[in-house]
């Protein structure tokens, strides 16, 4: 039988010296525990500050200078904050609401909901 010459290409992993840093947090926005890095855009529940600002996140659980070692907070960990700036304010996609009862001919759609938002960019995170 005929035997194919096959091409493989082995791609070389960067060393570990030119890998950017893996800084990143989780932390308390609103209610919501989420994990925030350097330069991230990012949708939370709506904040009172106009477009522009700079807000000021302190309640910080959890951060990793390295992404191998993590400092945990309990619940917060002290002087930690992260700063991010305001880009927009808006309203997500309207949530349809139906109502539905089996084996009675029932049902209704009723007009829904549409939450607001806040877009954000985290600028910075410190310890």
């Amino acid at each position: 039988m005929f035997q194919e010459e096959v091409k493989v290409v082995l791609h070389r992993l960067p060393s570990p010296a030119t890998l950017p840093e893996l800084m990143f947090a989780f932390v308390n926005i609103a209610g919501f525990q989420e994990k925030v890095e350097k330069g991230m855009k990012m949708h939370v529940p709506s904040l009172e500050a106009k477009d522009g600002e700079t807000v000021t996140f302190d309640q910080v659980m959890l951060l990793s200078e390295d992404g191998k070692t993590a400092i945990v907070g309990k619940p917060y960990i002290a002087g930690a904050k992260v700063e991010a700036k305001v880009l927009m304010h808006g309203l997500d996609d309207k949530i349809v609401v139906r109502k539905f009862k089996r084996r009675k001919r029932y049902h209704k759609t009723l007009r829904g909901h549409r939450q607001g938002y806040t877009e954000i960019e985290i600028t910075a995170i410190s310890k």
